[in-house]
């Protein structure tokens, strides 16, 4: 593709996500909130959170699959009219059941959006330019979240908790309208161009083969950890230890864990470059190993200045390590197979989403958070070793 059209739709997805993620950021500080205005408990609070991510799990393979029969510009525009309709019915549940169903179709509109528009991503880019393409996305999806708690939480004091879903709704039709309106349809780039190239098997054939390679399951496995770090680490273990440790107030942790964003945003074209330059496993080994050390700072942290030094390091790491694991899914995809990777990578670094809440808190109930957050650190670690050692280097300059 012509570097002028891909630099077209690659503005035209950053538009597009940024509007989406927007929306998903706004209703960040008020959903446990509104979970709660049903008077249930705080477990079956933590059902309504889990429950996008279940949906994102399991739809994920399907999503490709709907890619490749009806296109990515068509999945996209269902993916922001089922986010709509999903938020739609959480805004106006009568009961805390329909929430969650609510919370689970909004789910799966979030993973038509999110999985193809890391296919088109794939489609239009080539690997000497990968790293860069992926890394500008990827900072605009994380300063959409970042910025959106924002604008959620104002909505939510002059308007009332259901005013965020609405406009996650409202966000839903634009990304929509953006997908139908301004995004080509990239479907035709994954025909194989060299002549005489065997035709691409069925879905499920393509997944088989993405399974077989020792590469894709490691980068998917290193996917996986830092999801599961993040939702079972930094979003459920490490606030609870902060409280009490050094009892500090949600406001303090919420404040560090945003500032240290900033720097995570700085970062990340940067690292793109370098993973253009110097191949994908010069930066996704060492960043897996920041991510693990982090880990172990909040453990040891003493004040709240160290706590802030935990944040600022795990937002280095999440920053550098964060486009390079989709460039290297996309890269070792087989001609005409990137719907098949891109979605079976998401969909394994989304059970990271489903996982870790449960199996950390369960691990901090049962040996404790220093235990906890210290085996977390470890099996880091231990994943990018093994990623290392015996996934083979997808793109170097």
């Amino acid at each position: 593709m012509p570097r002028s059209r891909s630099d077209h739709i690659l503005v035209w997805m950053c538009a597009l996500i940024a509007v989406n993620q927007l929306g998903f950021g706004g209703i960040v500080p008020v959903l446990a909130l509104y979970a709660r205005s049903f008077s249930v408990s705080q477990s079956a609070i933590g059902v309504a959170i889990a429950c996008y991510g279940l949906a994102r799990f399991l739809v994920a393979l399907p999503v490709g699959n709907l890619a490749d029969a009806w296109g990515r510009r068509p999945a996209l525009a269902i993916g922001g009219l089922v986010t709509a309709a999903g938020n739609l019915l959480c805004a106006y549940s009568p009961t805390f059941a329909v929430l969650v169903v609510g919370r689970f179709v909004a789910g799966a509109g979030a993973a038509l959006v999110l999985i193809s528009g890391q296919i088109v991503l794939a489609d239009i880019t080539t690997p000497e330019r990968r790293g860069r393409t992926m890394a500008v996305y990827q900072g605009v999806f994380l300063f959409a979240v970042s910025i959106g708690p924002l604008p959620g939480g104002l909505m939510a004091e002059h308007y009332g908790l259901r005013a965020p879903f609405l406009a996650y709704a409202v966000a839903g039709v634009v990304a929509a309208l953006l997908a139908w309106v301004f995004i080509p349809e990239t479907r035709s780039l994954r025909i194989p161009a060299v002549a005489g190239t065997a035709s691409v098997p069925a879905f499920g054939g393509q997944v088989r083969i993405l399974i077989g390679h020792a590469g894709f399951m490691l980068v998917s496995l290193v996917s996986f950890m830092n999801a599961m770090a993040r939702t079972g680490g930094l979003f459920n273990v490490i606030p609870v230890l902060a409280n009490d440790r050094l009892a500090l107030s949600a406001d303090r942790i919420g404040l560090g864990l945003a500032l240290a964003s900033v720097v995570g945003l700085v970062v990340i074209y940067p690292s793109g470059v370098l993973v253009d330059r110097y191949g994908r496993k010069f930066v996704i080994v060492p960043a897996t190993i920041l991510a693990g050390l982090s880990l172990l700072l909040f453990l040891l942290a003493s004040s709240y200045a160290w706590f802030l030094a935990g944040c600022v390091m795990w937002s280095i790491a999440s920053g550098v390590g964060g486009a390079a694991p989709a460039a290297y899914a996309a890269d070792v995809a087989p001609s005409g197979m990137n719907a098949a990777a891109m979605s079976a990578f998401r969909m394994l670094a989304d059970l990271g989403y489903v996982v870790g809440p449960i199996a950390l808190g369960l691990a901090a109930d049962l040996a404790g958070a220093n235990v906890t957050l210290a085996g977390t650190a470890l099996l880091l670690t231990g994943t990018a070793l093994l990623f290392a050692r015996f996934a083979p280097e997808s793109h170097r300059a």
